[in-house]
């Protein structure tokens, strides 16, 4: 949750008060009380959001592997949503959102582990502190699910449930304090209204760090096999964009204005970033294709997710557009300069997207551009600002990832066997087919 959030959660439950309290108990700080319109859209939203993982991401990268490989990517999805959920009730969420006391710059503390003294009456603003714990668990869930894009169809299994235990504890628990937690960077004053940083920054660095570490496919980059089921491609997609609404616009925490101006951008840029994607591929190739309108459309909406409370429809018409040509630029980046096989375009669509939006809300978070101005630096300041979150996001994840990869590559190895790349990961890893052809 950004400051920004964070103060406008604080000041719908303290409104709440003042209209239920005498104005003497107001003026002398009484507590927040529970606001059932909020509770009802979070509990909304953190649906939304789940279902981005399950089935949505599932959907979308399954059909963009080959068909022998379909069902390792839905178990990859499925395990990292069971094992996040373990972690963050055990104790990621407290390290998250806790009071680190003298280390709480950099992480949070154990108080919260197992949900401990927090009993279904405790409020965090408005809400239920249940419910704001289901709502950031869903955000970690989907964070390491999106690394899986750069990893498929050449992974043991072991490693990526070893990977995701270490980089959700190591990585995104503490960006996500830094950030929404009470950190440093929140401190500063960066401006990350739903995940460009704590979600799309580190799992755009971190699938790079981890495709390098673990080399290209076979055939890579002239005969790697084309999507096996584009039609799946767009059904996780279209889950993904409908899932956004709870992404971006829960991140408001309230039922409001804010949640609706969210909602509004997030699909205007997306919208804009399919056409821009589709445009290009059209002119370049002669055929616009539905894989790439769809990868349009998360660009889009990865690059509007840290903007998305702060900027005005404008804000999310020129973040789609340049969505859509920046992020179908980096895709050829990263592989044909960088020759890093990042197998689902994770860094180029995911983690540029988010860096770019997180940057530019600086400037079109301001009212010049129909933007809300809540900033209280001048937008150079700003922008200063955002671009420290970034390069510390970036330098922190790839460091860190790199030496959790040293880590597993040594506990139980992270590449499989040639022949069983060739044969695929589903018949091999798990025993079971995607597809039954008789």
């Amino acid at each position: 949750m950004s400051a920004h959030s964070f103060r406008r959660f604080a000041t719908a439950g303290l409104a709440a008060a003042l209209c239920l309290l005498a104005p003497e108990a107001y003026a002398q700080g009484a507590p927040p009380t529970l606001d059932p319109a909020n509770t009802a859209w979070i509990l909304t939203a953190t649906a939304l959001v789940l279902f981005m993982t399950l089935p949505g991401l599932a959907l979308f990268y399954g059909g963009l592997v080959r068909a022998t490989n379909v069902l390792s990517v839905l178990m990859h999805c499925f395990t990292i949503a069971c094992v996040v959920s373990v972690l963050w009730l055990v104790g990621a969420y407290s390290l998250a959102f806790g009071d680190g006391g003298a280390l709480n710059p950099w992480i949070g503390g154990l108080s919260k582990a197992m949900l401990g003294g927090i009993g279904t009456g405790a409020l965090s603003g408005s809400l239920p502190e249940t419910v704001f714990f289901m709502f950031q668990m869903t955000f970690a869930i989907i964070t390491p699910a999106l690394v899986v894009g750069a990893y498929v169809e050449r992974i043991k299994f072991g490693a990526v449930v070893l990977f995701t235990i270490l980089w959700l504890i190591l990585v995104y628990v503490p960006v996500c304090h830094w950030v929404w937690g009470g950190g440093w960077l929140g401190a500063m004053g960066v401006q990350d209204f739903a995940g460009g940083l704590v979600v799309h920054v580190t799992c755009g660095t971190a699938a790079f760090m981890v495709a390098r570490e673990l080399g290209p496919r076979r055939g890579f980059p002239r005969d790697v096999q084309p999507p096996h089921a584009p039609g799946l491609v767009m059904t996780g997609a279209a889950m993904l964009w409908v899932g956004w609404y709870g992404f971006n616009g829960g991140s408001a925490l309230a039922a409001d204005g804010a949640a609706g101006m969210a909602i509004t951008v997030t699909h205007i840029s997306a919208a804009t970033a399919a056409l821009t994607w589709m445009t290009i591929e059209w002119v370049k190739h002669g055929k616009p294709t539905l894989v790439g309108i769809t990868t349009g459309a998360i660009a889009g909406l990865a690059t509007i997710t840290p903007a998305s409370g702060f900027v005005g429809p404008l804000g999310g018409l020129v973040l789609g557009l340049i969505a859509g040509c920046l992020c179908y630029v980096a895709v050829g980046v990263v592989k044909t300069i960088c020759r890093v096989d990042d197998s689902l375009d994770v860094l180029a669509v995911h983690g540029v997207g988010g860096a770019t939006g997180t940057l530019l809300t600086a400037v079109l978070g301001t009212a010049a551009f129909g933007g809300l101005g809540l900033s209280k630096l001048t937008m150079v300041g700003q922008l200063g600002v955002q671009a420290v979150g970034v390069i510390a996001t970036v330098v922190f994840t790839a460091v860190v990832t790199l030496i959790i990869c040293k880590v597993v590559k040594a506990c139980c190895g992270l590449r499989v066997e040639d022949d069983v790349e060739i044969e695929g990961l589903d018949i091999r890893s798990h025993g079971e087919r995607g597809y039954l052809i008789r």
